[in-house]
């Protein structure tokens, strides 16, 4: 059974290796995260976020609610557009249990390529939320945290709010 890592947890600040085969183990545990991000109202969950460092993740399209299960994934080219959007992760927790949502400034739209768990290469181009969604998780795979992309002041605002948690 996967276990949430939350914000303090030094496997959440480690790069992840990729991964190199995909075995039933690894298609267990992408399906076990797509059954946690919804029982957690997430939109995504990388592998970090359950103590695993190597590259995948989950994530939903909130509009049409596509799951992708992406393994290596790699954002290939960003826009120059910018969008700030309200982020929360599941990692990262207030006092009472719910997601710390701040807003962050990141490109509107971005084309990602990764192997889909029947072993082929894919792509998408994606704008908006979902742009947002995969940029977040990739950055879980690098061991950046939604509050690095933070000013130092509200970066404290959100911390604040994590520490009343503990």
């Amino acid at each position: 059974m996967l276990q949430m890592k939350l914000c303090g947890d030094l496997v959440l600040r480690q790069k992840c290796e990729p991964v190199s085969e995909i075995t039933p183990e690894l298609l267990r545990t992408l399906d076990e995260m797509v059954s946690m991000m919804g029982e957690q109202n997430g939109v995504g969950l990388a592998a970090p976020q359950v103590g695993i460092l190597s590259r995948f993740l989950v994530m939903m399209d909130p509009d049409t609610k596509n799951v992708f299960r992406m393994i290596n994934p790699q954002i290939t080219s960003v826009s120059d557009d910018k969008c700030t959007m309200e982020e929360g992760c599941l990692s990262v927790l207030g006092a009472d249990n719910l997601p710390v949502f701040s807003n962050v400034t990141r490109p509107e739209s971005v084309t990602v390529e990764w192997t889909n768990e029947n072993g082929e290469r894919v792509g998408a181009q994606m704008s908006g939320l979902p742009a947002r969604i995969v940029q977040h998780e990739t950055d879980h795979l690098d061991g950046v945290l939604f509050i690095d992309h933070l000013s130092p002041v509200r970066r404290e605002m959100v911390m604040r709010k994590v520490r009343k948690r503990k």
